[in-house]
Order: C-alpha cells, then sequence, then structure tokens
C-alpha cells in the first residue's frame, strides 16, 4: 500500500477538507468530506476505512487540526482476504502521524503498536466489522524474515524467524470475492462467546485460549449448543497448535510447521466452518504434491485465497497442476502470487 501527498512542499491542506482517491478504484473519482463530518457507519466504500482512522484517532485524543489530499495506490487485490483494510488502516494512520506528528505533539508519540490498535478500533466502531486485532498488528508490525507471536488478550508478542531455503511462500487467490463485514464473521465471535459463558459455569476462565486441550475435552459438554462447541473447539486446538508452531519455527522444523497448517485448515473447514468449496479444493490439491509441506485459508475466510509453503523445484508443478484441477472444478481460473515477509510501515523519500 502506497501514499502520496499532493504536493511535495505542501502535504496538508490550509482547511478542513480531507480528499481520497484511490488509483485502485478509479471510478470511484475523489471522495471529499470534512474533519466535521465524519460519522460512524456510513456507507462510505474504500473510503470508509481511512476515514474511519482519522475518527479513530478523534476517539483517541489525537485530534486532527487540518485537512489533506491523499492519493492511494495498493498491490493487494481487494476483497482476497489479505487483509488490504487492515493494511489501509495502518498506513492512514502512518501519513497522520508523519503529516501531523510535529515535535513535541501527541499525535508524534502514537506508536506502530497503538496504530494497529486505532486500526482495529476504526474497523469495529466504524465501518462496523468486529475484527480482531491480528491483520493491523501484521501490518503494523511486520518484522522481515519472521512470524509474529502475538497473545491478543495482552498484546505480549515476539518475533518467530521463518527460515525458508529452498522454499517459497505462494498466495493462491480463489478470486471468489468476500466481504466479512457481509459474511458470518461476527457470528462466529458471538458463538465463541456464549460457548465460553456456558463454560464459565464450572470454570474460572476468562478465554477458550486459556483452556488445554485436555481442559476442553473433559468439560466441553458444558456448552449446550453443539455447534458452539464445535467452533469453541476450533478455538481452542488452534490455539495450541499456534504454540506448537512457535516452537517448530524457532528449532528451524518448517516440516512440521507446515503440517500444522494442514490441520488449521481442516478445523477451519470442519469446526469453525470458514472456510468455502474454492479454497478447500486449492488446499486439498495442494497436499497432493510432494513438494508441498503445507497449505491453509488464510484471512477471515469465506473465500479469498490459501497460503502454501512450496519447494523451489515443486513451484511450476503448483501452479499448473492446482490451476487445472480448480479451473475444471470451479469454472473460472485462481491466481497465484509468490510474496516475501516484510516489515512494517514505513516512509519512502527520493533522493534528489
Amino acid at each position: 500500500m502506497f501514499f502520496r501527498a499532493r504536493s511535495v512542499w505542501e502535504p496538508k491542506r490550509n482547511d478542513r477538507k480531507v480528499r481520497l482517491y484511490s488509483a485502485n478504484f478509479p471510478n470511484a473519482g475523489v471522495t471529499e468530506t470534512s474533519l466535521d463530518e465524519l460519522v460512524p457507519l456510513e456507507k462510505a466504500g474504500w473510503a470508509g476505512y481511512p476515514k474511519g482512522v482519522i475518527w479513530a484517532f478523534d476517539q483517541r485524543g489525537y485530534t486532527v487540526e487540518n485537512g489533506f489530499d491523499m492519493v492511494i495506490y495498493g498491490d493487494i487485490p481487494a476483497g482476497a482476504g489479505l487483509s488490504s483494510s487492515a493494511s489501509l488502516e495502518v498506513l492512514t494512520g502512518f501519513v497522520l502521524r508523519s503529516l501531523f506528528g510535529e515535535e513535541g505533539s501527541r499525535i508524534a508519540s502514537v506508536t506502530n503498536e497503538e496504530l494497529a490498535l486505532i486500526g482495529q478500533q476504526s474497523e469495529n466502531e466504524y465501518n462496523g466489522m468486529h475484527c480482531g486485532i491480528m491483520d493491523q498488528f501484521a501490518s503494523a508490525m511486520g518484522k522481515e524474515g519472521n512470524a509474529i507471536f502475538l497473545d491478543t488478550n495482552t498484546m505480549q508478542f515476539e518475533y518467530a524467524p521463518i527460515e525458508l531455503d529452498g522454499m517459497k511462500l505462494m498466495i493462491t487467490n480463489t478470486n471468489k470475492k468476500h466481504s466479512l463485514v457481509d459474511s458470518e464473521y461476527n457470528l462466529r465471535r458471538e458463538q465463541c462467546r456464549r460457548a465460553l459463558k456456558d463454560l464459565q459455569t464450572k470454570l474460572p476462565v476468562k478465554t477458550l485460549g486459556d483452556l488445554s486441550i485436555g481442559e476442553f475435552e473433559a468439560n466441553k459438554l458444558l456448552i449446550t449448543d453443539e455447534v458452539c462447541r464445535k467452533r469453541a473447539k476450533h478455538a481452542v486446538y488452534e490455539n495450541q497448535r499456534t504454540i506448537r508452531a512457535v516452537a517448530a519455527l524457532k528449532a528451524g522444523d518448517i516440516v512440521t510447521f507446515g503440517k500444522l497448517m494442514n490441520e488449521s485448515h481442516v478445523s477451519l473447514r470442519d469446526d469453525y466452518e470458514t472456510s468455502c468449496r474454492e479454497a478447500d479444493i486449492l488446499a486439498e490439491e495442494a497436499w497432493k504434491i510432494p513438494g508441498v509441506l503445507g497449505s491453509r485459508i488464510t484471512g477471515g475466510g469465506f473465500g479469498g485465497c490459501t497460503v502454501s509453503i512450496v519447494k523451489d523445484e515443486a513451484a511450476d508443478e503448483f501452479k499448473e497442476k492446482i490451476g487445472a484441477v480448480y479451473l475444471k472444478k470451479v469454472g473460472y481460473p485462481a491466481s497465484f502470487y509468490m510474496l516475501q515477509i516484510g516489515s512494517g510501515p514505513r516512509e519512502f523519500t527520493k533522493e534528489k
């Protein structure tokens, strides 16, 4: 995601207008608003994300006094489950800090970690999507060549190196558009909340993540609704998979890490039920290729993409075989992207 100010010498406006333009949605034209007109949950399309961040800044006492013009271009496919909205939120916060964070001002004190929290608040309260913090945190706090192990309850985190010598990270896009606001994502959160409430009738736990697998299995019948029980099972088992995955990465054991990816997809498919037929085809076909160490759906589900770890020598076979099967079964092509793990937001300056 990239931002360009309207002028090298005049990055800010002298009035309170905010004008937004996305090169990804040229037909939408310029969205113009005022710092005095930001209203939560207004239907603003893509522009709702940067507008929500400006609103969330103000809610936290980081008041933006002047308007600005912003042109945005992103190379993350929209609606692909790759967190384009989270990256835009973090970018907008980074831009606000850069433009209005004069030395000694409150805005100058905003950390990258708080940029993530601001992005989450804007999505939750302004755009009506009750997402967690992971996507915004990854965009704000990413570290090249590393995964992030984040406890979303305490916000404690650490980095775990991903050593992919002789391997590639491959994204395969189902090209099935999704919108988490319109999907059952919020329902899944509510089902987990109900499951936790049932468990709390006997167990002193604050979150599903507090449970070991053994504790869950011994007490799962406290959850009276069978569907909620399945959702809780995914949450508990996935939390333990994550802990094991970090240990595998620290040991340089990509094979085990890949197996845990596969297990995660199965759980998302069967217990949490946030996968879809298209993503299942991609993952299941990937598992058949010997050079694939792991493959699973990524993002909030209900469409979007899979992420796979593929040996270099199997990359062409991966695209050819999966592409052919997917086209035959679904009727339209998948898209493939190779990626690298990068760092968080930063400013590029053009040398004179």
